[in-house]
C-alpha cells in the first residue's frame, strides 16, 4: 500500500478498495495513514465461519493422524509445515501411502509453482503441503482441511491459513496436529 498514494495523486477520481483478511488493529491504523484515506468505511468481521471447525488434537504419530483425515477425504487440503524440506518429506510420504499429493515452497521455480497450483486446483493432486509460500492469492471454494503439523509463526498467520478451507460455505477443518 506504500505507492498506491501516487497513483491516487495521478488519478485522483478513480475509487479504490483496501483489502485484508488479516490485518491487525495496529497494520490497519499504519495502512489509513499511509493511504491517507479521509472518512474510509471500513467493514470487519469475525474469523469465526459457521461452516469451520478449529480443533487442536495431541498426537505422538503425526503422520498417521494426517493419513486417518485425508485418505477418506473428497475435497481438496492443504498441510502446512515450517521447512521447505518437511514439504518434500510429507508431501513423499503421502504419495506412499495413496494420497495424491504435491509440494510447494519459496525455493520452488516460478513455473513449477504455476503447474502445481493448477494441479491443484484441477484436483489432480489433492493435498499441497506447503510452507507459508502457498498463501496470498490461493483461493479455491473446495478445500475440506487446512492441517498444521507445526505451528505457524503467529496467530495471524494460523487465522489466515486456516480460513483457506471451506471457503464455498461447506462444512471444512481447520487443525492443529
Amino acid at each position: 500500500y506504500e505507492n498506491v498514494n501516487l497513483l491516487i495523486s495521478l488519478h485522483p477520481l478513480v475509487p479504490f478498495i483496501a483489502l485484508t483478511a488479516s490485518a491487525t488493529p495496529e497494520v490497519l491504523k499504519d495502512t489509513l495513514i499511509q493511504l491517507n484515506l479521509e472518512e474510509p468505511a471500513i467493514y470487519k468481521s469475525s474469523f469465526a465461519r459457521k461452516n469451520l471447525s478449529y480443533q487442536v488434537f495431541k498426537e505422538d504419530d503425526k503422520l498417521y493422524r494426517v493419513e486417518q483425515l485425508l485418505k477418506n477425504s473428497t475435497g481438496s487440503a492443504i498441510v502446512y509445515v515450517r521447512s521447505r524440506k518437511q514439504t518434500v518429506t510429507i508431501s513423499n510420504q503421502l504419495n506412499s501411502l495413496g494420497i495424491s499429493s504435491n509440494f510447494y515452497h519459496g525455493g520452488v521455480s516460478p513455473e513449477e509453482k504455476r503447474l502445481r497450483l493448477e494441479d491443484w486446483l484441477l484436483e489432480k493432486k489433492l493435498v499441497m503441503v506447503a510452507t507459508n509460500a502457498f498463501g496470498m492469492g490461493i483461493d479455491h471454494p473446495n478445500v475440506r482441511f487446512v492441517i498444521h503439523i507445526q505451528l505457524p509463526e503467529s496467530l495471524e498467520s494460523y487465522f489466515q491459513e486456516a480460513g483457506r478451507a471451506g471457503r464455498d460455505g461447506n462444512i471444512a477443518r481447520a487443525i492443529i496436529l
